[in-house]
């Protein structure tokens, strides 16, 4: 079990997080939504310590993760690996050696330093690129990847940590829709074969209710929603996005990352250019 008691985090007189409390079972693959400013990316980099909450405490199997220092600190951030929307590689390293990276926390760090890994790591490497489909780029500069290219071998490095945790922080934002979906199966496809838990931050709600068995709405710092995509109704979304200035919601379609409703506003955006033509 993993839980947020009253988790807050503050910037000044600015409060990104507030009293957050969520208790995600071991397994479950949940999607964080909301507006921008949210709080939804702050939540997950104080999951993973990458920021200290202003107060409250975060548990994992009984063990208070946000008191962690020192070895049981980076233990925990090897347990529970984050996946960046900026993708966080190292350019001119080539694939492989970007994803044995994800073994610092296993391995020597002279031996990272001069670039020495084992028949084992390189093995468990060109597996974890195999399973997304890019093992053909494994000797390529990271550099001269696609975003979406970018993104698998991301996740690949993530799994070499072999964690018990996957934090995904808007991880399918600057892919098309192609390699949104191929992204987002394979989040799911780790979820469902090694019952990790996945917590993914997500711009998109279509993306939300077809991946997430469970979606958490953000707004204002604050929990507003909890619960399975089928409750997720328009006042929800009201509540969690807000209205426009004449009340309102949002349209759901115009934020898709699916490649029919893609499709469909490609279409309807000729159908108007063609009859403009006719008109002039």
């Amino acid at each position: 079990m993993f839980e947020l008691k009253n988790v807050t985090r503050q910037f000044g007189k600015k409060t990104a997080v507030d009293s957050v409390t969520l208790d995600i079972p071991q397994g479950q693959m949940v999607g964080i939504i909301g507006r921008s400013g949210a709080g939804k990316s702050t939540l997950l980099r104080m999951i993973n310590r990458l920021q200290e909450p202003t107060s409250g405490s975060i548990h994992f199997n009984g063990t208070e993760v946000s008191g962690l220092r020192g070895q049981g600190l980076r233990n925990w951030q090897r347990d529970c690996a984050m996946i960046f929307q900026q993708f966080n590689l190292v350019p001119r390293l080539d694939v492989m050696t970007n994803v044995i990276l994800g073994r610092l926390n296993h391995r020597s760090t002279a031996l990272s330093l001069l670039g020495i890994f084992t028949r084992e790591e390189r093995v468990q490497a060109i597996a974890a690129l195999e399973r997304l489909g890019i093992e053909q780029t494994a000797l390529q500069m990271a550099g001269t990847l696609s975003g979406g290219q970018q993104q698998r071998v991301a996740i690949a490095r993530a799994l070499m940590q072999a964690p018990k945790m996957l934090l995904a922080d808007e991880p399918i934002a600057s892919l098309d829709p192609l390699n949104a979906k191929i992204v987002m199966d394979a989040l799911r496809d780790i979820n469902e074969r090694e019952g990790i838990t996945v917590i993914t931050n997500l711009h998109t709600l279509d993306t939300a209710r077809s991946y997430c068995e469970r979606i958490v709405g953000m707004a204002g710092g604050r929990v507003v929603f909890d619960g399975k995509p089928s409750e997720l109704t328009a006042d929800a979304v009201n509540e969690i996005y807000g209205t426009d200035k004449n009340g309102a919601g949002i349209d759901e379609t115009m934020t898709s990352t699916s490649l029919d409703n893609i499709k469909g506003k490609q279409d309807a955006v000729s159908r108007v250019m063609a009859a403009s033509a006719v008109m002039r």
